[in-house]
């Protein structure tokens, strides 16, 4: 067994969910003991000023008793840093380590902390091709795994009547609404018994679409299930900049999974995943996004096809039974076995 100690941000953040925690059963099977390390106060800073240095003294002591244990296992895997946007007690893990990545996290202010990070591991695993050919620059040992869905979870629903637009996401992405909400009240007046579904963190505040028109589910890992499976059309509006270019696609990946058909913009890993199939359609201005929904909403079988289509790309290239492979290959080959 290649036992590796794994340090994810936390309980709830989706990278370690579905990047690391999803696969700890499969990885088992497949001669891999993986051990996560969670933070117990996560890694991200709280919003008060005065608050941050305490949180991260207490955040970095906590982590404390896991680098220790560490050196017990055959190699590190780091996902992402410990305290957001610095290095700090990761050179104290066991070596090899390995550093998984599924955000253009050089990016940041300060980016410093992405290169350095990189240069301390032994590899680095990138959820697509964009973030790989940037994080080579620091790091020649690359493995591009995507981030998985699990399709026994994430499944399809009995087909229904009502028309319902959906997109779950952190409340970070509402900016992406921003550009193309005129669309979404077109689309919505055009169709008087549709809605806007919203499944996050916080309610969104929209200037164009009418507050009666939008369904807001605070979002929570008991519901995210039901919640997609619930909805007609899954989108997913982007910017065109290399932060969204970064993107996993990851909420895309899980309307697919649920036989949920997808208007998404094509940038990045969303053109990749539209190109594998009709799985969906692709949208840039308000015109193609007023034209795409009204034609999913409209041609209803044509949704219905476009979901089955896209359930089958996700259970042949993005299920956990096919990425699990390609994880223990990676944290084989960078553990020098």
């Amino acid at each position: 067994m290649l036992k590796v100690a794994a340090f994810t941000g936390g309980e709830n953040v989706p990278g370690a969910r579905f990047r690391i925690r999803q696969h700890i059963p499969a990885l088992q099977a497949l001669g891999v003991d993986l051990t996560e390390f969670a933070a117990p106060l996560g890694m991200y800073p709280p919003r008060s000023r005065l608050a941050r240095p305490l949180w991260g003294v207490a955040t970095l002591a906590a982590r404390l008793p896991g680098i220790v244990r560490s050196h017990g296992f055959d190699m590190t895997w780091l996902q992402r840093e410990m305290l957001s946007k610095y290095v700090t007690l990761e050179p104290l893990t066991r070596a090899p380590r390995v550093l998984d990545v599924d955000d253009a996290i050089w990016l940041y202010r300060p980016g410093r902390f992405a290169p350095k990070l990189a240069r301390l591991c032994a590899g680095v695993i990138c959820g697509n091709s964009y973030l790989a050919e940037n994080f080579e620059r620091w790091n020649p040992n690359i493995a591009i795994v995507p981030t998985a869905v699990d399709t026994r979870r994430f499944t399809p629903a009995p087909p229904s009547d009502e028309l319902v637009i959906g997109w779950s996401g952190t409340s970070g992405g509402y900016e992406y609404f921003r550009p193309i909400e005129t669309a979404f009240a077109a689309v919505l007046q055009r169709f008087p018994e549709a809605r806007l579904r919203i499944v996050s963190d916080r309610p969104p505040t929209f200037t164009h679409i009418p507050p009666e028109r939008i369904e807001y589910i605070p979002w929570s890992p008991d519901n995210e299930v039901t919640a997609i499976q619930g909805m007609s059309v899954g989108i997913m509006p982007l910017l065109d900049t290399p932060w969204a270019r970064g993107k996993c696609s990851f909420k895309m990946l899980t309307y697919m999974a649920c036989g949920v058909p997808v208007v998404a913009t094509p940038v990045g890993m969303n053109a990749d995943v539209l190109a594998a199939g009709d799985c969906g359609l692709g949208a840039r201005s308000v015109d193609d996004w007023v034209d795409a929904l009204t034609m999913l909403l409209r041609e209803r079988s044509l949704a219905r096809a476009y979901g089955r289509t896209g359930r089958q790309i996700i259970v042949e290239r993005y299920s956990s039974e096919v990425v699990a492979p390609a994880l223990k290959q990676a944290l084989t080959r960078f553990a020098g076995r």
